[in-house]
């Protein structure tokens, strides 16, 4: 099996364990403040990071690999997770997926702005369409949403692109494990106090499935997931494995259905299912 393969094997298991991540952050904030959620999470899967870099006796990363960490931690390990957990308060979690949607084309440009590729023009017009179906989307969105929980993600989806480009650039010579350890550990300190200063003052109303959305967030959303998605992009191309992600509403939508009971409309489905058609012609292209 080549890398190319190897990398979209990845890639799209990484998809998958993400594709739980917005189900599980609408259970947590039913019963957690989206502060301490986000804080909470970080904390769990950092201290499981230093752990995994003390026993793989890991190098300490250089000063510019430090400074590009910083950026990964400002975007998958802060950024995002916050942003959609305040925007989860807002819309319904089968809302908030269709705007995974636009992750690829985020992901994509700052692929060429920080990593020098280069994708072909088909290839975004491929990207490009099924951005804009996704935007086109939003503005029309029903009832379940709201300006203020478009908005927020939309600036998710903006860090989090960031995000995944650096960690794929930099997964090519650090790993996909200890990228995203690194940037788990150097957020660490501040997330620690920020979960300090927004512990709740009980404990005791927080449900089962509120608990059960804090651990997979914690565990497969902060950490396992991005194992493999750092490892595929960094083997088969940032822009073009992160095209993946426009199977993410799919699996999404399914979740918050199942898990949820949300409703998808014929519009939401459409949608989705009209974007993933977007990421054949884009991988082709590639």
């Amino acid at each position: 099996m080549d890398d190319k393969t190897r990398g979209w094997i990845d890639g799209l298991l990484g998809v998958a364990i993400f594709s739980g991540s917005l189900p599980a952050t609408r259970l947590a904030v039913a019963d957690f403040d989206p502060l301490f959620l986000t804080a909470g999470r970080a904390v769990i899967a950092g201290t499981l990071a230093a752990l995994l870099l003390m026993a793989t006796r890991a190098q300490r990363p250089s000063r510019r690999e430090l400074a590009a960490l910083a950026v990964i931690a400002s975007g998958v390990v802060a950024g995002f997770p916050l942003l959609t957990a305040i925007a989860l308060r807002e819309i319904t979690a089968a809302h908030s997926i269709v705007f995974i949607g636009l992750l690829p084309m985020s992901t994509a440009l700052f692929a060429v702005y920080l990593g020098g590729e280069r994708p072909s023009r088909s290839f975004w017009a491929f990207a490009g369409l099924g951005a804009a179906m996704v935007a086109a989307f939003a503005m029309t969105r029903g009832a379940e949403g709201s300006l203020k929980g478009d908005l927020l993600m939309v600036a998710a989806v903006v860090v989090c692109g960031l995000g995944y480009a650096e960690g794929g650039r930099l997964s090519r010579t650090l790993g996909g494990l200890q990228v995203i350890c690194w940037a788990l550990v150097i957020a660490l300190p501040v997330m620690a106090l920020l979960g300090a200063l927004t512990w709740p003052e009980d404990l005791t109303h927080v449900s089962a499935r509120a608990w059960t959305g804090l651990g997979y967030v914690s565990l497969f959303s902060m950490l396992i997931g991005f194992v493999f998605w750092y490892r595929g992009l960094a083997l088969g191309g940032v822009a073009a494995v992160g095209q993946l992600q426009l199977l993410q509403p799919l699996m999404g939508l399914g979740l918050a259905a199942w898990l949820l009971g949300e409703p998808v409309g014929w519009s939401m489905a459409g949608v989705t299912a009209a974007v993933v058609l977007c990421v054949a012609g884009a991988k082709r292209f590639a």
